[in-house]
């Protein structure tokens, strides 16, 4: 295989001298890829290095050590807390081609063994982590990671948090499985959203997303990221379940309730087919909720499979087709600062519009100053952008042969851009904070978020009006918006005395509110609208909540440690105990109403409801707010416990599995018309 990397070499010592240099980077990549689940190149990057390290090995065989990278079974040397698992079964890598030229030459190599033409199986490759799956009489007893292909780690715990992966099979059968552990896109964005929020590291893409979650020491941490899989292999499926091909292998996991990919196909030997299916699926990818890097293709039969056999790093019989990478160049024009409601400030690279991915991009988030010193992006650079996981613009490197001669390293504020407070950097955390309490920018985004529809719904005050009361300084926080009087409002430009009267209004509704959107609406950080459902439940008042414990609140079911330090810190200030006195005395709720959230006597009541699509008349929270008032339990996963699926619009893999197991479905306008009915 030709690579763009590859070098001539005059001499043998400057052939030793590169592959001494590319063992030592893709070691330390792959370390960094397996081990700390936080690679510093790309998927790409670390193909082209490693591509140009096998066309050295072909070239000069005799000076690959023994210990070459070229001759591990997988990732780095397993070294973590969890506990280790041998794979009687080495989990092995796959093999990869970058063209479909590459893969004919592949498929040519696998039928010159066999007399008879081959049929293969398509698949998607997910992006997500390897892992294994022990049923013992069908009930799941270990789940351990890849690792490194001979001895992986003991997630068990973690991946019994897993809704996909059902605790007991359909069938009282003994088996080892094998598949994918990934996070869906949207949760990706959430994750990454949060912790940018709270000043913490974001996930380079949703496979280090998915590891990281997988592997905590803490399940509570991997069931709240929202975690799904795709199964794919059983080990030794002639013996255990007396299947003949791949195919077979697929309807069978589905059989017995695991979740398995509906988009593999089987294929012939026909290259014009199994194009087809590439193309397909590569301009799909990105509407897919999942993200895919390429394509798997296997030798159907498994007896074939058998023949053709592996060597010690891959298979023979399988081969992963990937993607090019999708980049653009374009410059970094200037860098923006901007201020959220916790006070962590984050850099964004505004750059000229490139078109990338079917979209024009002119944005993209730097995170925080450790990676804008990481990437060394200064103002004027030519940077590579793609976007990570398929969603997110991201600035992959600088193209330093077109950096200006009289360039200079980015000098990062010390001051807030808003209020010019000196920032700082807080211990555990790579992102810089403005922590002053009266900064107007964070008054204006925590005021945003109180208002907000998930949090108090507070109609017309829009980010417009509340920079206006900000600026003029009518509102100092969230308990001075009930204290507003119309002659106030009719102040502000284009604010008539209807408008004020209607903002009024507004208002007035909203100490009707429930507790729980009360406190969501305070915007302490790691409390969403669930958590804090959850915790009023458990505490039934809000001036209970401020007097319990960090280790109280994380002994909740699905609450843990960092969110109880989050609520003590919080309330531990003089402010926040000053705001929920003001609140009290102007009237709003802070008493949690169980009477009015859960209705057991209804046909939903004790149902698993999954909602999956685009909802159009209403919100999703408003729709899981009304089935929780009716009973049902509102899961993100659809399994075979699951009663109803909700579709909406554009829903996918979600509706397609509900059909299969034969779920009843109902669709947007049948949601509504059963909350008319009630």
């Amino acid at each position: 295989m030709t690579n763009e990397n590859e070098q001539s070499f005059t001499l043998e010592s400057d052939a030793q001298t590169r592959i001494l240099e590319l063992e030592s980077t893709l070691k330390q990549w792959a370390q960094e890829y397996y081990e700390n689940d936080a690679p510093s190149v790309s998927d790409a990057e670390y193909d082209r290095a490693y591509a140009e390290l096998v066309g050295l090995n072909d070239t000069y065989p005799e000076l690959i050590a023994a210990d070459s990278i070229l001759r591990q079974v997988g990732g780095a040397t397993v070294k973590s807390d969890l506990a280790k698992v041998p794979h009687e079964i080495p989990m092995l890598s796959l093999g990869d081609v970058f063209s479909v030229t590459e893969l004919t030459e592949w498929m040519a190599t696998t039928q010159k063994h066999f007399n008879n033409s081959l049929a293969y199986n398509a698949e998607l490759k997910i992006d997500g982590l390897a892992i294994s799956l022990m049923y013992v009489d069908g009930k799941l007893t270990q789940a351990s990671t890849r690792g490194n292909g001979l001895i992986g780690e003991d997630v068990t715990q973690n991946v019994q948090q897993i809704a996909d992966i059902p605790a007991e099979l359909n069938e009282p059968v003994t088996i080892e499985v094998r598949g994918e552990v990934y996070m869906p896109k949207e949760a990706f964005a959430t994750l990454n959203a949060q912790r940018e929020n709270e000043g913490l590291a974001t996930f380079a893409n949703p496979r280090n997303a998915a590891a990281g979650s997988l592997r905590q020491l803490d399940a509570k941490v991997t069931k709240e990221r929202g975690l799904a899989a795709f199964l794919y292999q059983l080990v030794e499926p002639q013996t255990t379940l007396g299947l003949q091909t791949q195919t077979d292998v697929i309807a069978r996991l589905h059989e017995l309730g695991l979740p398995v990919n509906t988009l593999s196909q089987r294929v012939t030997a026909d290259t014009d087919e199994l194009e087809m299916y590439i193309e397909q699926h590569t301009s799909d990818r990105d509407g897919l909720p999942y993200g895919i890097d390429g394509i798997v293709i296997k030798v159907d039969d498994l007896h074939q499979q058998e023949e053709l056999g592996s060597t010690v790093k891959v298979p023979r019989w399988a081969i992963a087709y990937k993607f090019p990478p999708e980049e653009a160049e374009t410059v970094v024009e200037t860098i923006e600062w901007t201020v959220g409601r916790t006070g962590v400030v984050t850099p964004t690279a505004v750059m000229t519009p490139v078109q990338l991915a079917g979209t024009t991009v002119a944005r993209a988030s730097l995170h925080n100053p450790t990676y804008l010193a990481d990437k060394d992006i200064r103002l004027g650079d030519t940077v590579y952008l793609h976007k990570a996981g398929d969603i997110i613009p991201e600035i992959r490197a600088v193209n330093f042969t077109k950096r200006a001669d009289d360039s200079e390293p980015y000098v990062v504020p010390t001051h807030c851009p808003e209020c010019h407070e000196e920032l700082v950097h807080v211990d555990g955390e790579v992102a810089l904070r403005c922590i002053n309490p009266q900064c107007p920018a964070q008054m204006q985004e925590r005021l945003a978020h109180f208002a907000s529809r998930l949090a108090m719904n507070i109609d017309g005050l829009g980010p417009k009006i509340i920079a206006q009361l900000v600026a003029n300084e009518l509102v100092h926080d969230v308990a001075d918006l009930y204290r507003l009087s119309l002659d106030q409002l009719v102040t502000l430009e284009k604010f008539g005395e209807t408008s004020a009267n209607n903002l009024l209004e507004a208002l007035a509704v909203s100490k009707t509110n429930s507790a729980e959107k009360l406190l969501f609406g305070l915007g302490i950080r790691n409390v969403g609208a669930k958590v804090a459902k959850i915790l009023l439940q458990k505490f039934e008042t809000i001036p209970n909540l401020m007097t319990a414990s960090a280790a109280e609140i994380a002994e909740i079911p699905g609450i843990g440690l960092v969110i109880g330090d989050s609520i003590e810190q919080y309330f531990a200030a003089t402010h926040a105990q000053e705001l929920i006195a003001a609140l009290d005395e102007l009237g709003l709720n802070l008493a949690y109403d169980a009477a009015i959230v859960i209705n057991n006597d209804t046909p939903l009541s004790g149902k698993k409801v999954v909602l999956t699509g685009k909802l159009t008349e209403m919100t999703r929270t408003e729709a899981s707010d009304w089935l929780e008032s009716q009973g049902a339990t509102v899961a993100g996963s659809v399994s075979k416990k699951t009663d109803l699926l909700v579709a909406g619009a554009d829903a996918g893999s979600k509706l397609a599995k509900a059909q299969d197991l034969g779920i009843e479905i109902w669709s947007e306008q049948e949601l509504k018309a059963q909350m008319n009915l009630a």
